[in-house]
């Protein structure tokens, strides 16, 4: 799998080869990073910007107990449904 290749169009786009896809990963608009060092390109998956902020920012409350906001909706909407009846 050394010597693959690829036409360029006029629009400078290229078609990664199959068998690259596969080696990295790559699906369907996924992004790729190019580095060149010296006259070497080099081809790489490029990570999510949104999943690297992942978990970045540590939230302001502990997640909520939505059994308990469920069961106080629940106590609502009857307690509403007994008032208009």
């Amino acid at each position: 799998m050394n010597n693959l290749e690829s036409r360029m169009t006029q629009k400078g786009q290229v078609t990664i080869p199959a068998a690259v896809r596969a080696r990295l990963g790559l699906k369907p608009r996924d992004r790729v990073r190019f580095e060149i060092v010296d006259d070497v390109v080099t081809i790489k998956s490029a990570e999510s910007r949104l999943l690297a902020g992942y978990g970045a920012v540590q939230p302001r409350n502990r997640p909520e107990d939505w059994n308990a906001i469920e069961e106080e909706f629940e106590r609502q909407v009857a307690a509403d449904a007994a008032a208009e009846g």
